[in-house]
C-alpha cells in the first residue's frame, strides 16, 4: 500500500478565503469546503543547458547548493514568470558562467522532484543545447561553486546529482 503524502499535504489553508478547510480533491489538487477555490498542483517550468565549444567539450557546474550540493550539474535553473524556456536558459546561462551563446536550440523535457526548503518540487526540465566558440571565458557564478570542462567521452551520468540531469546526460550522449 502506497503511503506517500498528498503533494500538496503542507498546504493547510485556502489560498483565496483562509479557512482550514482545505481538503484533498484528487490526486494533484485540494479545494476549499467553504469558498469552493480548487488548487492544482502543476509542475514548475525549469531549463538546463548543455553547453559545448567547437571541440565538442561540455561545461558543467559543480552545485553550490542542497540538493545534491557538490556534485556535477548542468547549468540552469527555474523558468521566471512572462519569461520563454529560451529566454531562461540564455538568462540562467549568463547569471551562473557569464557566458552568452551563439546558438541555443531545444532538445527534450524530463519531469523531476526537486526537493527545495523541505518541499518536493514537481518540475519539468526543458533540456537545451547552446553553443559558444570558447568556454575559457566562463565564470561560476550565482549558485554555482565552480565550473569544469569535460571532454567528449569522458562523462560519468553518475556524478550529476539531480535524476532528471543524469537521464538527460544519458540520452544526449547516445
Amino acid at each position: 500500500m502506497d503511503t506517500k503524502p498528498h503533494p500538496l499535504d503542507k498546504f493547510k489553508y485556502c489560498p483565496v478565503c483562509g479557512s482550514d478547510r482545505f481538503v484533498v480533491n484528487n490526486a494533484k489538487s485540494k479545494r476549499c469546503l467553504d469558498c469552493g477555490f480548487v488548487y492544482y498542483f502543476n509542475p514548475s517550468a525549469a531549463v538546463a543547458c548543455f553547453v559545448r565549444d567547437a571541440a565538442g567539450n561540455l561545461l558543467v557546474a559543480v552545485r553550490g547548493n542542497e540538493p545534491a550540493k557538490g556534485t556535477l550539474d548542468l547549468p540552469g535553473g527555474f523558468v521566471d514568470m512572462d519569461e520563454t524556456g529560451e529566454q531562461a536558459a540564455l538568462r540562467e546561462l549568463r547569471e551562473e558562467t557569464g557566458l552568452v551563446p551563439d546558438s541555443v536550440r531545444y532538445l527534450f523535457s524530463i519531469p523531476n522532484l526537486y526537493l527545495y526548503s523541505g518541499f518536493e518540487v514537481q518540475t519539468l526540465d526543458m533540456f537545451f543545447e547552446c553553443t559558444v566558440a570558447d568556454l575559457s571565458a566562463a565564470v561560476a557564478a550565482d549558485d554555482v561553486a565552480e565550473l569544469t570542462v569535460i571532454a567528449p567521452g569522458e562523462m560519468d551520468t553518475e556524478r550529476f546529482g539531480l535524476k532528471s540531469v543524469r537521464e538527460a546526460i544519458a540520452r544526449y550522449i547516445k
